[in-house]
Order: structure tokens, then sequence, then C-alpha cells
């Protein structure tokens, strides 16, 4: 927590429901700490202490590149999503969350569903994902898609020199939620998409309503291609696929998608595009977060901040140039720049008042 200056780490536990779980707050500067709530078996509760670390860092720079005020946190309940769920359980985690008073807000994520959320916030108003009839976004995948679209063209201008994707090779690896979706911007688009995933009934959905290609899963990544969007499993980028890439763009919406960070490095030395994940699949998070604005949802507003992901992209490409560093560490320097005028501000504005008073 020192080494990267967590804020908070809180337990809870009742008896009575049988939950136990942890919640990160990792920085406010920007605003309350939000991010998913999820639910998985962990092997031990250090493993699930780990992830909420990890994951709620991951918010905090998620939202500050994405512009969006608001700080990074993560809830994880110790519980199997397939055989704990239970009403009792869920409202209990939303008495907990409520005692908070705001500090963090949570969301849908691994292991929860739409309904959980709804059964969390009927013991508190801190939740942000939530269905269309009670004030929220509704379902997110589709704008985490077009944040993707919007990612692999500010790459292919860089990489091509035009952000139009008429014929430009794409392979999506992975087509659930937001595979489908970003199938479907792409081929719109005029790309040449191949696609792979385990779902033999889901490709062959896909391969009817938009005339793409089917590869295997092992070799998705290796097509030659001038994209290669990994939408499944992270840590797709390793020791043993980079070699084999043939793309000159990887973005995709996978959580992780590095191994390790020196496999960013390689694909920087490979002349290889990558579009950091946290920056790619940003889209659906700012989307479900609209609702916290003044006045609720607004999807026009809400779509645009998603297309801005574009100038995002492209401004992490140009800092990558100017420093000469791989844009996984640009993006963490953009979001770093934000976080650190923003907290200036905040600052200064409290200096004003004091001396006011």
């Amino acid at each position: 927590m020192k080494k990267y200056n967590y804020e908070n780490l809180y337990f809870f536990n009742d008896n009575q429901t049988g939950i136990k779980g942890v919640i990160c707050v990792h920085d406010t500067t920007l605003g309350p700490a939000t991010g998913g709530c999820r639910m998985w078996t962990y092997a031990t509760e250090w493993d699930a202490i780990e992830d909420a670390l990890r994951l709620g860092r991951g918010m905090t720079y998620k939202y500050a590149a994405a512009g969006v005020d608001l700080g990074g946190g993560k809830a994880v309940i110790i519980a199997d999503p397939k055989k704990d769920k239970s009403e009792a359980l869920f409202r209990s985690f939303g008495r907990f969350l409520n005692r908070l008073n705001g500090l963090y807000i949570t969301g849908q994520d691994v292991g929860t569903t739409l309904r959980d959320m709804e059964t969390i916030r009927s013991e508190t108003p801190y939740v942000v994902t939530l269905p269309r009839e009670l004030g929220g976004a509704g379902p997110i995948s589709p704008s985490t898609a077009l944040g993707v679209f919007q990612s692999i063209k500010a790459c292919v201008k860089e990489q091509y020199n035009t952000d139009q994707l008429k014929d430009i090779r794409v392979a999506v690896q992975g087509v659930g939620s937001v595979g489908y979706h970003l199938v479907k911007y792409l081929t719109e688009a005029g790309a040449n998409v191949t696609i792979a995933d385990i779902d033999t009934k889901r490709t062959k959905e896909l391969v009817e309503k938009f005339g793409v290609r089917v590869e295997s899963t092992e070799t998705i990544h290796s097509l030659d291609v001038e994209v290669f969007s990994p939408c499944a499993l992270g840590k797709v980028i390793n020791d043993q696929t980079i070699p084999e890439f043939k793309c000159k763009v990887v973005a995709g919406s996978a959580n992780n998608q590095l191994a390790d960070e020196k496999h960013g490095d390689y694909l920087n030395e490979l002349g290889i595009l990558y579009a950091p994940d946290y920056i790619a699949n940003a889209g659906g998070t700012i989307y479900d977060t609209d609702r916290l604005k003044p006045g609720g949802f607004n999807e026009a507003r809400a779509i645009n901040h998603v297309e801005r992901i574009y100038e995002t992209m492209t401004d992490i490409i140009a800092i990558s140039k100017e420093e000469h560093i791989p844009t996984y560490k640009a993006a963490d320097v953009f979001a770093e720049r934000r976080i650190e005028s923003v907290g200036r501000a905040k600052y200064l504005q409290k200096d004003i008042v004091n001396n006011m008073k």
C-alpha cells in the first residue's frame, strides 16, 4: 500500500449470510473511489486482497486517463458466484458499503450481474451499474466495444496514415458480449475480420450475421493482419506469442493483456503499436458512470465521451514518441499528469478558502 500510495483497505464479514471480502480504495483525488464488485472463489484470502489492490489501482488510472472525475477502487466478495449468491448476501454487502458513506461506489464485475446490483441498491445509493429503469445506463458491452473501435482507428491512423478501416484486416480473439459488438462496428466500417472463440455456436452466429471468417483460438494471434484484437483472456502478449505476431497494431478489450511489462517493451522494439488495455476498454466504464453526473444518465453525452477515446489514444501515442517510451508507460504518464494537476488545483482551492476564513 505504501509503494503505490493506497488510501484504504476495508474487510467485511457477516456470519449470518456467510459473506466475507475486501474493498480497496486506491485514490480519491479526482472523486470517490469507484470500481466493480467482483465475486470469485480465491484460493486464499491473500489472493483476494491482492486482486482488489491490483484492480483498484488500475481503476484509478482508467478513470484518470478517460477524463472521468472518479477515483479508483474495487470490491471483492470471496464466494462462488454459481452457488453462493443470495438476496441476503448482497443486501449484507450493501449495508457494509453504505457505512462508507460514498467513499467507494460499486458496480458490476466478474461474477456479478445487473440483478445483483439491484439487490445491493436496495440497501445503499452507492451503486453505479444499474438497469435503465432504475436510472442506470443498462448494458455496457456495446460502449466498451465502441471504445476499442476508436482505439483501433487511432492506432491504424498512426501506423498506416488513415483512420478509415475499409479492407483493414483485423483478427478478433474472443467474441463474447464485447467482441460481438466490436465485430459489428468493424464490419460496418468495411474491415476484413477474422474471429476465434471456444464457443463454436457463437462463431457460427457471427459468420452468418457478419460474413466473417473463423480461425483456431490457437493461431488467431499469428495471422497476417494489420490489427490483432484480444477480447478474451489476459496475458495473451507473452514470450510465446510475440515472436508469432505479424500485425502492426494490438488493440482489444481484454484486461491485463501484457503478461509482464517487459512485453510492452518488446512490442515497442518491434514497431508494434499497443493500445494499453485500460485505455482501449474504458468505454463501458465511461458510459456506465455518466449517471453520476448532474441530471443523471444522458446517452448522447455518454457516447460522445466514449468516442473521445480516439483523442486519448492519439495523445498517448504522442507522449510515447516525444518521450521515447512504450505506450503502456505513456498511458500511465498521461493518467498521472491529470491526477497531479487536479490534485494541485484542489489544494490551491483549499488554501484560498482557508485564507478567506
